[in-house]
């Protein structure tokens, strides 16, 4: 598999993750120092948020891509913005649909891309 496609599919991999709340999948292709900011601007560390999802303070129901564009790629680190239709209730939050878009950047481990850094916002 090509560096693009590979990172192409660790973004819809998370995203099925996240709604299947596959602990062990998200665990695996998400680095050890990953951060993820969130709307709020709060930066939640990957184990915290992994963690909210395992009991239920957040929960994604959906997740339809919509699209994925900016793709980077420079050596051992990339980047894309993919943007998805996500319904979840975070944090007691009610259920509702978000446009979610996340600016993604990857890391190289060991000749495996791996997910790194995360921000999330609307469009």
């Amino acid at each position: 598999m090509i560096d693009r496609d590979e990172i192409i599919s660790l973004y819809r991999q998370e995203s099925e993750a996240m709604v299947n709340k596959d602990i062990l999948k998200l665990n695996e292709i998400l680095a050890p120092t990953m951060t993820l900011q969130h709307m709020t601007g709060y930066v939640q560390p990957k184990l915290e948020w992994i963690d909210q999802i395992q009991n239920g303070e957040i929960k994604y129901y959906s997740s339809i891509e919509e699209n994925i564009k900016d793709i980077i790629i420079g050596g051992d680190k990339a980047s894309l913005v993919g943007q998805s239709r996500v319904k979840a209730s975070v944090w007691g939050s009610r259920t509702a649909t978000w446009s979610l878009e996340m600016k993604m950047k990857f890391i190289k481990n060991n000749g495996r891309w791996i997910i790194a850094k995360q921000i999330a916002s609307t469009y």
